[in-house]
């Protein structure tokens, strides 16, 4: 499951640290190196890794060299390696599986549907149906793609999921009657592993902090790589990674964990809610 993402992340930054200790800006790395200055900004914020020519170009003129020289180039040949989701790139855009991928940690709040990472089979029809997907080949290219990713919960590693959902998600009729209770039944026998943690907001709650925005919080085990906070809605994907804002939305996420109800309490309104549709 090792990814390429979180390496050309890091590189991006590396390049881009010692860019502004040499006192260079982007134009000048661009005029010097006779490069166009969006290939510079592509490869500063980790969307295109630079060519074995290029880098070596950036790290003469950066004057670095030994050991942190070498270090970087295996970092960017690392880069290069095509992650395992290559195989699903007809129906993957965006560097989000990548990190997904390679995190350690991910900290979910959803509240509309259940969590990517939660879905059953058929509960992901119906969701990637109803987003204007009508070729059936795509569809099923999309539920594989997501069956995949699941494989990180019982998979080796030390990966930890925390979902926080709202109540409505239990309760919206995704697909219908049949598979809602399939996919209930199939979170409550998550939420038993010591790896997965499932909490819901109940209605009684009323009006909280974070409520209605859905919130990813990417964790990853080298501590050179801090956080990720992914936002998505109809206008596209949004990556932040500015200390700050990852600090505010951690918060965010605090106040959804303790406006939830407990773990177990969690799984006995999920439980409830099965009883009531059947």
């Amino acid at each position: 499951m090792a990814s390429p993402t979180v390496r050309l992340r890091r590189l991006a930054s590396e390049l881009t640290r010692l860019r502004k200790v040499s006192g260079l800006s982007r134009e000048e790395v661009a005029e010097r190196l006779e490069l166009a200055p969006s290939t510079v900004y592509r490869i500063e914020t980790g969307h295109t890794r630079p060519q074995s020519r290029t880098i070596r170009d950036m790290l003469d003129l950066y004057r670095l060299e030994g050991a942190e020289r070498e270090a970087l180039l295996n970092l960017a040949k690392e880069a290069g390696r095509r992650g395992w989701w290559h195989a699903f790139g007809d129906v993957v855009s965006g560097p989000y599986i990548g990190l997904e991928a390679e995190s350690s940690s991910l900290r979910n709040y959803e509240p509309l549907m259940i969590p990517g990472l939660l879905q059953t089979e058929g509960y992901a029809r119906a969701v990637v149906s109803a987003a204007l997907v009508e070729d059936p080949t795509e569809i099923e290219r999309r539920i594989a793609l997501r069956m995949e990713r699941q494989r990180r919960l019982i998979g080796p590693g030390h990966f930890t999921l925390w979902a926080v959902v709202d109540e409505a998600v239990l309760r919206r009729p995704v697909g219908g009657r049949e598979v809602l209770l399939e996919q209930l039944a199939q979170l409550v026998e998550t939420a038993a592993r010591p790896n997965v943690t499932i909490q819901v907001v109940p209605f009684e709650v009323g009006a909280y902090l974070g409520m209605g925005n859905p919130l990813v919080i990417l964790g990853f085990p080298d501590p050179e790589d801090p956080d990720v906070v992914f936002l998505e809605n109809m206008g596209g994907e949004l990556y932040l990674e500015d200390s700050g804002l990852i600090s505010r939305y951690t918060q965010v996420f605090d106040h959804l964990r303790a406006a939830a109800l407990g773990p177990e309490q969690s799984i006995a309104k999920i439980q409830s809610v099965e009883k009531e549709m059947t």
